[in-house]
């Protein structure tokens, strides 16, 4: 079993707790780990890049000029693809990016971005993320009584909306309830903040 301190809102250590090895003490995966972040960025893409086809362009109802006697090359449209604004050939059309992986892998990505954050000791357990201020100027000493520096990862249940208004103008935080953790955010923060029913509530569904 992988044991972590609990900490109160002024850093002060209040107590161990013990996390199950099978969440948060597994080899990392990571095949898991890039496939689950190439999912949600691929998903993310509009896809709505579109060139119009010969067919699709206006005009060039009519012939330039007759088949032959003029010297030049024969033409039947102006909307040609050889011409200057007709239409594209093998252009792009919109498209989903979108793939799917079973619910096995993505646990397995998930767990593995998780005990990498504990390994490298870049996990902080707090009893709770309830804040008596909403104001940004007051997560100040938040920040510096937990010694947080880099992009932050908040895991709260849902007492947290005072955490959420008071950071959310910060550009390198992001608040987030345990049932919407994923991959990319995980990965992407120097460091991850949860407090203990979330912790619970993960473990719960990834057992």
């Amino acid at each position: 079993m992988t044991k972590i301190s609990v900490k109160n809102l002024k850093g002060e250590k209040v107590k161990d707790i013990t996390l199950a090895d099978s969440v948060w003490n597994i080899e990392v995966n990571d095949g898991s780990v890039k496939k689950a972040i190439r999912l949600q960025l691929d998903a993310s893409r509009q896809g709505t890049a579109k060139t119009k086809t010969r067919s699709e362009v206006s005009g060039g109802g009519r012939k330039p000029w007759k088949q032959k006697g003029t010297g030049r090359a024969r033409q039947g449209s102006i909307r040609a693809t050889q011409w200057r604004g007709g239409g594209i050939s093998g252009g792009v059309n919109p498209r989903d990016y979108g793939f799917k992986i079973n619910k096995k892998e993505r646990a397995l990505a998930i767990k593995s971005a998780l005990s990498d954050k504990v390994a490298s000791k870049k996990l902080i357990v707090v009893e709770n993320l309830v804040l008596d201020s909403l104001k940004t100027k007051d997560t100040k000493n938040l920040f510096k009584d937990l010694a947080l520096e880099g992009k932050i990862l908040f895991v709260a249940n849902e007492d947290a909306e005072n955490l959420y208004m008071a950071t959310r103008n910060l550009g390198n935080v992001l608040v987030l309830f345990a049932d919407e953790i994923n991959v990319y955010d995980i990965v992407n923060a120097d460091v991850v903040v949860a407090d203990e029913a979330s912790l619970a509530q993960i473990e719960e569904v990834l057992k």
